[in-house]
């Protein structure tokens, strides 16, 4: 009896000392990364203040401002939640669905428009579910918004008579892109993709954000990981985009900087080497991550035209 109350001490310690505290922690961060409060958080204004993202998003605006009388609204429900996009129609029979990073809606994405439009797609830049005008509180790094992607496709072939379908995902946005591009129910129509600053997995990312700030990495990410899991009804750890990579079969161009801190170098060979379809891997000099274009603008969308033009 007395191990009994020895070993129930001992768990209690446990619990009270460590678990609960570190669990708390982790709970704040995954609660300032991952879960939107409320409308203002994650809206279509500059989510950072760098003078890179100003800099994007005001292209993007003016991107907007160029070409509005070609905008119109999209809205659609998928899963529960209400859905919005910006659609830019060009009268052209292919489109891009532009996925954006954490954090990032559709203007912001509109800053990645413009090689897609000089090479003959319309645009339909998305806000993600629980990013901008779109519902939702969690963002489930994919593992579920792939859906929303799948759904938008539909809508895009169905109503308005697109034919081909290009992905073009920013970090998170990529991960989202290849869940959808191998999943089951992924239309033919959809095409391939391109990948900017796709991660091997978000707990990889997470380490690397961790350690920029001087942070403990453990516990931290194991249970910040394991809180994602719960609300996405998946291991987030066992379904990152390594683990599923490998059974895309359709075309795939990865752009990475060497500069890039949080998806390295090592996770982007690891996720080439990986991909069985037809593939390319194109590197950057500068950038840091989602930067690639600011830094190298005319690389950047020649790369995207000279993939477009070679595969679609």
């Amino acid at each position: 009896m007395l191990f009994l109350y020895i070993g129930l001490g001992l768990v209690g310690a446990f619990l009270l000392f460590y678990l609960i505290p570190t669990m708390l922690i982790s709970n704040r961060i995954y609660s300032i990364l991952l879960i939107r409060q409320n409308k203002n958080k994650w809206s279509r204004s500059v989510s950072w203040d760098n003078e890179e993202q100003k800099k994007m998003f005001e292209i993007g605006e003016e991107f907007h401002e160029e070409f509005k009388n070609y905008n119109k609204k999209l809205k659609m429900k998928n899963e529960g939640f209400n859905l919005v996009a910006e659609y830019y129609d060009f009268g052209f029979k292919k489109c891009v669905i532009i996925i954006p990073g954490r954090m990032e809606a559709g203007t912001y994405s509109l800053y990645f428009a413009k090689p897609f439009k000089e090479n003959g797609y319309n645009i339909l830049a998305i806000d993600n579910r629980s990013h901008g005008e779109s519902d939702g509180r969690y963002n489930c790094l994919g593992l579920k918004e792939y859906s929303d992607i799948i759904a938008w496709s539909k809508l895009l072939h169905d109503e308005n008579n697109i034919e081909t379908i290009i992905i073009h995902g920013i970090c998170i946005g990529s991960a989202t892109a290849l869940y959808a591009l191998t999943s089951d129910d992924c239309p033919e129509y959809v095409r391939g993709m391109i990948a900017d600053g796709m991660y091997a997995n978000f707990g990889e990312s997470l380490k690397n954000h961790l350690i920029e700030r001087s942070k403990p990495v453990f516990p931290f990410t194991g249970e910040i990981m394991w809180m994602v899991s719960v609300v996405a009804r998946r291991n987030a750890m066992k379904n990152g985009p390594i683990d599923v990579i490998d059974k895309l079969k359709k075309p795939i161009l990865f752009l990475y900087s060497k500069e890039d801190i949080y998806s390295t170098a090592d996770q982007a060979n690891a996720l080439y080497e990986k991909c069985n379809s037809d593939k390319k891997i194109v590197w950057f000099d500068k950038g840091v991550h989602s930067h690639i274009r600011i830094n190298n603008t005319i690389k950047y969308d020649n790369t995207i035209k000279e993939f477009l033009d070679a595969k679609f």
